[in-house]
């Protein structure tokens, strides 16, 4: 018979998350943690790592550790990988979903706001991936999940830096998915659409976003964290051998529209 559902077994894996003391990578790296890997947090601020880390470990009996690091260093991103295979022995999966935004129209923005963005979620996401790809090569296996957005695909206003950081995200991971292939390491991305996260906190009780969001998706409601987490076991899995450069929309439908 076929494998089936145990083809989503992470048991024995290790990833990595970045940018998870709050909102979608802390829910991913928890949805990782209960299909059986154990885990390696990573965030700026270390002290929220390391108790997130302590979290997921108390909930889903995992290893877990909490590493502090900022994806834009390329001296902490070759430690982080190097403090991970200290620890595990080994790196199976990446999920870079760090990132950051600036909202405003663009004459109201300025150079500097439209460089921190491309910084942390392209420069960022680069960086990390070239740290753990060495390692996934001489395995000859791995998986790499990059986060970009809904907005990755389609355009809105006053998100320019948003928008343009999400598109380059979009042809990282097409590109990477080629490069990438002869080492059976795959590359693939998650849209995530409108999910109240702390990035989106400031937009909540806005009576216009809030009917932009019914307008634009297809199920008319913001996303709720735990949706992102079978995207995410997914594409760690085995489940997706088969899958790379591939864009995997979780959306509410904003870009079937």
């Amino acid at each position: 018979m076929l494998p089936g559902i145990k083809l989503f077994d992470l048991t024995g894996r290790v990833a990595i998350v970045t940018g998870v003391s709050k909102g979608l990578g802390l829910a991913m790296a928890a949805g990782l943690a209960s299909a059986g890997a154990d885990v390696a947090l990573v965030s700026r601020h270390g002290d929220e790592a390391t108790a997130a880390a302590d979290q997921i470990a108390r909930s889903f009996g995992r290893r877990a550790i909490g590493i502090r690091a900022d994806v834009v260093s390329e001296t902490d991103t070759v430690a982080m990988a190097d403090r991970v295979l200290a620890e595990f022995g080994r790196i199976d999966i990446l999920v870079n979903s760090a990132g950051i935004n600036r909202r405003g129209a663009i004459d109201r923005l300025t150079t500097d706001d439209f460089r921190d963005v491309m910084r942390v979620n392209v420069e960022g996401t680069w960086l990390a991936t070239r740290a753990v790809v060495p390692h996934m090569k001489e395995r000859k296996a791995g998986r790499v999940i990059n986060l970009s957005s809904a907005l990755g695909m389609v355009g809105l206003a006053d998100r320019t830096p948003y928008c343009t950081s999400k598109g380059a995200v979009v042809q990282f991971t097409r590109a990477l998915a080629i490069e990438l292939a002869p080492f059976n390491i795959t590359s693939n991305a998650i849209l995530p659409g409108p999910f109240l996260t702390e990035m989106n906190l400031s937009v909540k009780d806005d009576p216009q976003f809030i009917q932009f969001i019914v307008g634009a998706t297809a199920l008319g409601r913001w996303g709720e964290l735990h949706e992102i987490q079978g995207a995410a076991i997914f594409l760690a899995s085995d489940a997706s051998s088969y899958t790379t450069g591939s864009l995997l929309a979780v959306d509410g439908g904003w870009t079937a529209r």
